[in-house]
């Protein structure tokens, strides 16, 4: 229970009681009433806090070297620092992460914090900022305009490898059913109509292909969140800073951090650019649409179980209906394509937050820093559950997808380079009107006898291309044969492309 007991504390617009067990001071207090907005602290993103004390702990530190800070204040800032790297302290972290005044409020209740802490640390009261002040000391060569968007790299930065393991954790989960399922033949689809057979197996390699694609597209882009401006103060000048504060900020950032951080060449560009916040976010709404297809197609493959296409068997975890018994719904791949379309549009709040940016400053990186914030922590959590939840348990309904085959009118493509275009429009026209499978037709009409025509309807032959025989004929292939990776090329395979 919070003590009614208080302190008071002064600031530009004049006194105010600030509860006496808070960490933070007046400024937060002031933010705090202002900005009733998302009731989504700081605290909510422990990462942001932490790269919050990373940035001010390398300062204290850059400060000491320079002789602009004092020992003893300069060990207690520190140390504060350190024990909120460390976890303390995080639930005093209160302005809501949308507000006004680009990122001043977050930057003042870090000052706060820390300073109070540090009071603590030097055996003083909490609000004597006589002793050590959160903008004199705390904030001592700095400014929100260069704090906050160099914490708020750091805290991409910090977040970028659970989801950069969660995407790996889907690929493989991918993977491993994309071999489970490499022997069985299923019918592919185009606009929604037959097309030609495939493997249940090149489904979900796909699948697992076109998520992997991203993972260093997402590493690349985050190395922009590299070069930060730290140093710059209020607009790029370095005013009230040390000339050589920014370099060695950076340099003590770098080595409490193990992230190769670099001063931005233009400090003036740097602090009203968020280019790199627009391309990293660019890259998320690009991997949610990659994985909201990919839910929408596993919602169509296993619609039913008996009114739909029903070829695969979702893991059953939890029922379906409140009036429909016996109703199971897909809802892992529901939730998936909600957190997809929800970093969708925070890609778009990035876009429009980056182009209303103004003169020297963009006020508007609170917002940025919320959305890709959210985006990677609700992405993250998507793609693990997807993968625990769903892919892994996922089953093939055999009789159903050898149901589609069998009776499918696009198996005619397999056969048009042996009996022809015209014979197989033909036959795909009679097998449409009677529903007789192509397989009937074409042996009825003796078109091809009974072992060529397995041969031909193989997996292997219609699920990858297959190179004539010298007799211009396709030859036979057994059902089990699987299509060799595309590296693995035969001796007889590269001197026939010779003598090409």
């Amino acid at each position: 229970m919070t003590s009614s007991a208080t302190r008071r504390e002064h600031d530009l617009l004049g006194d105010r009681d600030v509860p006496a067990d808070a960490y933070y001071g007046i400024q937060t207090l002031r933010a705090q009433e202002n900005f009733h907005i998302t009731g989504v602290p700081v605290s909510h993103f422990p990462k942001l806090i932490i790269a919050l004390a990373q940035v001010k702990r390398a300062a204290a530190r850059a400060n000491r070297q320079l002789g602009a800070l004092d020992e003893r204040r300069a060990e207690a800032i520190e140390q504060a620092c350190a024990e909120i790297v460390d976890g303390a302290l995080h639930e005093h972290f209160v302005v809501d992460m949308i507000q006004g005044g680009a990122g001043t409020s977050t930057n003042m209740n870090a000052n706060e914090v820390i300073a109070n802490r540090a009071l603590e640390i030097l055996g003083l009261e909490r609000g004597d900022y006589e002793q050590l002040h959160p903008n004199n000391h705390v904030n001592l060569g700095q400014s929100t305009n260069d704090v906050y968007p160099t914490a708020v790299r750091l805290a991409m930065l910090l977040s970028f490898p659970a989801l950069a393991e969660a995407m790996d954790q889907l690929i493989g989960t991918l993977r491993e059913k994309g071999e489970e399922f490499s022997d069985i033949l299923k019918m592919g689809r185009t606009q929604m109509q037959d097309a030609v057979p495939m493997t249940v197996g090149q489904e979900f390699r796909g699948w697992a292909t076109t998520i992997a694609e991203d993972v260093e597209r997402l590493t690349r882009t985050s190395r922009l969140f590299q070069e930060v401006n730290l140093g710059a103060t209020a607009i790029g000048t370095g005013i009230t800073s040390d000339p050589r504060y920014a370099e060695l900020a950076t340099r003590e950032l770098a080595e409490l951090t193990g992230i190769p951080f670099s001063v931005s060449a233009d400090l003036v560009e740097a602090t009203s650019d968020t280019g790199a916040f627009v391309t990293f976010s660019g890259v998320l709404k690009r991997i949610a649409v990659k994985i909201s297809k990919i839910c929408n197609d596993l919602r169509l493959l296993s619609s039913g179980p008996r009114a739909g296409f029903a070829e695969l068997r979702l893991p059953a975890v939890q029922p379906g209906s409140s009036i429909m018994p016996g109703k199971v719904n897909p809802v892992i791949p529901e939730v998936v394509n909600q957190v997809a379309f929800e970093v969708i549009g925070n890609d778009m709040t990035v876009t429009f937050a980056a182009e209303g940016g103004q003169l020297q400053l963009n006020p508007f990186e609170p917002v940025i820093c919320f959305n890709i914030l959210e985006s990677t922590r609700i992405m993250t959590r998507a793609m693990t559950t997807l993968a625990e939840r769903c892919i892994a348990g996922i089953e093939v309904n055999r009789d159903v997808v050898d149901g589609y085959v069998r009776h499918s009118i696009g198996v005619i493509t397999a056969l048009v380079p042996v009996i022809g275009y015209a014979a197989a429009t033909e036959v795909a026209s009679e097998a449409l009107e009677t529903g007789r499978p192509v397989a009937d037709l074409v042996l009825e009409r003796g078109l091809l006898d009974e072992r060529r025509l397995a041969g031909l309807l193989s997996p292997a032959s219609m699920t990858r291309p297959v190179r004539p025989t010298a007799t211009g004929t396709i030859p036979a292939l057994t059902v089990a044969e699987e299509p060799p990776a595309a590296e693995e090329r035969t001796a007889e395979d590269e001197e026939r492309t010779h003598e090409s």
